[in-house]
């Protein structure tokens, strides 16, 4: 079972939300879950980079966190959907703004992620 090296640190809403969100495909697992794609080989689909079991994890712990249901059908084989619980809606405007952030800073946050050199211009549009 796994231990926490570092204790919980859940003193402010960024602590919190940071708990709850970390990881790499949680937020678009989010996204891709209120745009309608609820079985998980469409979430595959979505995120092809991601292994199949950390989807399977992110998703475990999206449904801990009262995130995500999950509705297991009783068929041969089992048909499984994910879906936002109203708890998990509250967030989609919150990562709807941060992908608007993204894209209107796209350009300066792709060169700092690449490190390429960036202009000082506050537009981040370039030349």
């Amino acid at each position: 079972m796994y231990e926490r090296k570092i204790p919980l640190n859940l003193n402010c809403g960024l602590d919190l939300i940071g708990e709850v969100l970390y990881g790499k495909w949680k937020i678009r697992l989010l996204w891709f879950i209120n745009q309608g794609h609820k079985r998980p080989s469409e979430l595959q689909r979505k995120i092809p980079d991601a292994s199949r079991r950390v989807l399977n994890i992110q998703l475990k712990e999206l449904e801990e966190h009262e995130l995500v249901s999950k509705i297991i059908y009783p068929v041969v084989p089992p048909k499984v959907e994910y879906s936002l619980t109203e708890f998990g809606k509250t967030l989609v405007p919150v990562i709807a703004a941060l992908g608007q952030w993204g894209d209107e800073h796209e350009y300066r946050l792709r060169n700092l992620i690449l490190k390429q050199p960036v202009s000082s211009d506050l537009n981040d549009v370039p030349d």
